[in-house]
């Protein structure tokens, strides 16, 4: 179920929403709409990335056990010729 929400808005910001809206054939609404799920989107993922390094971090702190530098080298060098393989994990 969808409720709404009231936003405050300057006069410029009305006015390049309106604008944009009008030359998208779209809503001022739907634009808004839009923008808050994209923005969720990203940082919920950044959040998750967050989490993620956060968990990494104090494993190392807690074990010791890292990545070596020669997978880490190995990666670098594929990225930069264009292969994109993912991050190495520990062994």
């Amino acid at each position: 179920m969808a409720t709404t929400q009231g936003i405050k808005l300057d006069e410029s910001t009305q006015v390049r929403l309106r604008t944009l809206a009008e030359k998208r054939k779209r809503s001022p609404h739907w634009l808004m709409r839009t923008a808050i799920e994209d923005y969720l989107k990203r940082e919920e993922k950044y959040e998750l990335e967050k989490a993620e390094d956060i968990a990494e971090y104090d494993n190392y702190v807690l074990t010791g056990n890292a990545i070596d530098n020669e997978q880490v080298t190995r990666w670098l060098e594929d990225l930069t010729q264009g292969k994109k393989n993912p991050w190495p994990k520990q062994k």
